[in-house]
């Protein structure tokens, strides 16, 4: 089996990799090959650790691409879409990135599918979304059948593109699978999404930006058992579905942030509140019941023990999060990587951008 990962070297893309690398990866498997454009959020040091494994390839590229994309996926069996620009605040400055890369992305990868459908080979896209694409929800939790209601730029990008690739099933009968899921959090995620931002900024002494009266409620949800799911939906997920994916683990912004506090041993004087988020949606909750019955998955990781164990990361790891900081401006303010440095022997196209992973913001 041969998996094409789009966004690979990001940070739910990269724990995708190594899970798929791993002994509980897919039987079978003869080669991962990661495309992504290592724009700021994708780092090659994500994929450090398996690097060295004969069965990885990686290709620096752009999604929007067509020639690359089109040549890659007729040499692999599967597509997981994780690619993406996910960054709420940012979507806010500059939509028109948002649309160009989830939007034109997923159909320049939908359109390299339908190029190859007449060639024998049954090929499956596993399109990772978010729970945003709902909108904000005060009681209850969404299923999949929800009419779709996105209230930010990001949310609407990822929307359109879920549209796009259900509609590929129903008119060109496309294997497609799109998965929903809420806020991701573990090693290796940027420090721009709260729990890291927060962390890295307690642990270096300073203050941390609460938007709003930090009542925005999110279900936290650890990498790793987003991943597990993923390659669940991927095996045995069935085609043309949406599959909702969350922990249960229903936190507002301010109970998340007293959490990190104690973590770091900082007290309440640490959190600076700032003007809230233009359109900052209240609550999201997805309704997993559907994975959880037809596929058997639940969540391993309880929070705590997920976020302690998040924190120690980001406390013994400021050799990986430092350089990302910018020195002349204040902690949490990001800089692009450095000197592209491609894996291995793998081939290596230039590209633009193609994002790094699908990550639900706050």
């Amino acid at each position: 089996m041969r998996i094409l990962v789009t966004g690979g070297a990001g940070f739910i893309g990269s724990h995708f990799v190594r899970l798929l690398l791993g002994p509980d990866g897919p039987p079978g498997l003869t080669r991962v090959t990661v495309l992504d454009a290592l724009t700021y959020a994708g780092n090659p040091a994500n994929l450090a650790d398996c690097r060295d494994d004969p069965r990885l390839a990686f290709v620096h590229g752009d999604i929007r691409d067509g020639g690359t994309v089109r040549e890659l996926v007729g040499t692999h069996d599967a597509v997981v879409h994780q690619a993406a620009e996910s960054h709420v605040d940012h979507s806010l400055d500059r939509a028109a990135d948002f649309v160009s890369t989830n939007v034109q992305g997923t159909q320049t990868l939908l359109d390299a599918l339908l190029h190859h459908s007449g060639d024998g080979a049954d090929r499956t896209m596993l399109h990772v979304s978010t729970d945003e694409v709902y909108g904000s929800i005060e009681e209850g939790s969404w299923p999949e059948d929800h009419p779709l209601q996105p209230r930010s730029p990001y949310a609407a990008s990822k929307a359109a593109a879920d549209l796009l690739v259900l509609a590929h099933h129903r008119t060109h009968g496309l294997d497609v699978r799109v998965t929903r899921c809420s806020n991701n959090y573990g090693p290796n995620q940027y420090p721009e999404k709260i729990i890291p931002l927060f962390t890295t900024r307690l642990l270096d002494g300073l203050t941390v930006p609460l938007y709003g009266d930090g009542g925005n409620v999110r279900d936290w949800l650890h990498v790793e058992d987003h991943c597990r799911a993923l390659l669940l939906v991927l095996a045995r997920g069935r085609a043309g579905e949406v599959y909702n994916i969350g922990a249960g683990t229903e936190l507002s912004n301010r109970a998340l942030t007293e959490r990190l506090l104690a973590e770091c041993g900082a007290g309440p004087d640490r959190i600076r509140p700032v003007a809230d988020r233009k359109g900052h949606d209240r609550r999201y909750a997805v309704d997993a019941s559907r994975i959880r019955s037809e596929l058997g998955w639940r969540p391993r990781r309880g929070f705590d023990e997920g976020l302690a164990e998040t924190v120690a990361w980001y406390r013994e790891n400021r050799a990986w999060w430092e350089p990302l900081i910018r020195p002349d401006r204040p902690h949490g303010e990001v800089r692009p990587h450095g000197e592209v440095r491609p894996h291995g022997e793998a081939p290596v196209l230039d590209g633009a951008r193609s994002g790094a992973g699908n990550e639900a913001g706050v």
